[in-house]
């Protein structure tokens, strides 16, 4: 990398600056760390904090159906359709910078979001949100790739993957509390709960800014590409094209522009391929650089990470909708039911690097193993329990899920930027979170719309049961596809 002399730390520093040196590479200190993984959580938990603030949202601002889809749709599609973006304006302009601006961004919107009057605003301003999110997530990974080697990355990528998916289960569980609690309520009175979900981001992306500005060291390529704007517009058309009628197609009654809507997106994808596939054979540097996807970490990873996500991401909406609707949990209980898995994620997610050296990637296939177990368990329980099924009748299903989800996403993280070079560290890093976001907005869209659909006629029951057996499917698929993996974890 071609730095200027920057501040650095040693391994063990905390991240405090301890002076002034010569060093080429830039290092990050441990409160370095601390600071982009603080960066990583946010997007993630607002992606999955509204799922329980659904509910109070329409009954405050009558929302109704479409719109409540908009308010979720509208942050993810923003999100997953600038990711890659900004992990090329990161490149280009220095990845501290690119997340100082994220968080000042993301702090703003979320207050306009707490702010918002009326549903429209709200949808805006969350749509405002997932765009400050893609400038500052694709910083994360960048800027670990860039300021990171050896055992310290494989630390620091297995703390960035316990991150995001405790994010994800943390976001439900903080805002059932933050709905319930409202503690806001002198201030908005009965809109203080799920306004809360939203301000809460305002004094942690204040936080975040003073650490970021003290301890993360500024990180660029040294051979900065410019944008790629045919293939940023193509990209972002195509994932338009997919999630925007799968998320409002069911609250919309399907109308004609969903279907011309899902007609276009496989000659959209095509159209993004070839433009990227040309500019690469010309030596350009496409949004996706098609030689990129050639590394088979990358690539065999990414198969990974979409059936993964996809489940993951329609069983969270699910699972907050079946137990607020269906067995008439408050905010605060439907999102602690869930504090099990967090706990066993957490704890899975400790355990990974030493399983990691020990058994390479089939650490991934037994966390899939135990995965799959743990979702017939809960849909066992759902079967049996329900409508008394309670705290301690989910706890199995989930922690045992948990435990197993655990072992999986902090390693394919590492494989699919394990030979990924530093340079193009941040194109690597918003390949593999648009994937990601992409895979959990359509795993939303699809899950929550079978979920939907069949609830009025089977029961919150059986359709949970027949959601949990599809998410099952996705696991299965996951889980064999592992097999194919390198062995070894780099």
């Amino acid at each position: 990398m071609s730095e200027s002399p920057v501040l650095t730390k040693t391994p063990a520093a905390t991240g405090t600056p301890v002076g002034r040196h010569d060093h080429t590479t830039p290092v990050l200190g441990r409160l370095g760390l601390f600071t982009v993984l603080l960066g990583a959580a946010l997007p993630l938990i607002d992606f999955f904090i509204v799922n329980v603030a659904l509910p109070t949202i329409d009954h405050d601002l009558a929302a109704g159906p479409a719109l409540l889809e908009l308010v979720v749709a509208g942050y993810g599609l923003s999100y997953a359709v600038l990711l890659v973006l900004g992990g090329r304006l990161g490149d280009m302009a220095g990845r501290r910078r690119l997340f100082l601006i994220g968080m000042a961004a993301f702090g703003l919107t979320s207050l306009a979001c707490g702010l918002a009057p009326d549903a429209w605003t709200l949808v805006g301003a969350r749509v405002a949100q997932g765009a400050a999110a893609a400038l500052m997530l694709p910083q994360v990974l960048a800027t670990i790739q860039a300021a990171t080697a050896g055992h310290r990355r494989a630390r620091a990528m297995s703390l960035y993957g316990a991150t995001a998916g405790l994010s994800m289960v943390a976001g439900q569980i903080l805002g059932g509390v933050l709905v319930s609690a409202a503690p806001l309520s002198s201030v908005f009175g009965e809109s203080a709960g799920w306004r809360s979900v939203f301000l809460v981001n305002v004094p942690v992306a204040v936080v975040g800014l003073v650490l970021a500005a003290r301890s993360v060291p500024e990180t660029r390529s040294d051979r900065p590409a410019p944008v790629d704007v045919p293939g940023t517009l193509l990209l972002a058309l195509s994932l338009v094209t997919l999630l925007a009628p799968l998320t409002e197609g069911r609250a919309a009654g399907w109308p004609l522009w969903t279907w011309v809507s899902l007609g276009l997106f496989p000659l959209t994808a095509f159209a993004f391929y070839r433009v990227e596939q040309r500019a690469d054979a010309r030596g350009q540097t496409p949004l996706v650089p098609p030689s990129l996807l050639r590394l088979e970490s990358l690539r065999r990873g990414l198969t990974l990470v979409v059936p993964f996500s996809i489940g993951f991401g329609g069983f969270m909406f699910v699972i907050a909708v079946a137990l607020q609707q269906g067995l008439r949990m408050g905010p605060a209980a439907a999102g602690l039911s869930l504090a099990p898995m967090a706990a066993t994620f957490f704890a899975a997610s400790l355990a990974g690097p030493r399983l990691v050296r020990r058994f390479g990637s089939r650490v991934v296939t037994a966390g899939g193993i135990i995965q799959g177990v743990g979702v017939v368990v809960l849909a066992l329980a759902v079967w049996r329990g329900w409508p008394g099924l309670g705290l301690l009748g989910l706890l199995p299903g989930v922690a045992i899920a948990g435990l197993g989800q655990g072992l999986q996403l902090p390693v394919l993280f590492r494989i699919v930027l394990s030979d990924v070079p530093a340079e193009r560290a941040g194109v690597g890093g918003g390949v593999m979170t648009t994937t990601q976001q992409a895979a959990l907005a359509l795993g939303v869209a699809t899950l929550g719309t079978l979920f939907l659909a069949l609830a009025p006629g089977a029961g919150m029951r059986d359709a949970l049961v027949v959601t949990l057996l599809v998410q099952l499917a996705a696991v299965v698929l996951t889980t064999l596809l592992s097999l194919r993996l390198p062995r070894a974890v780099g």
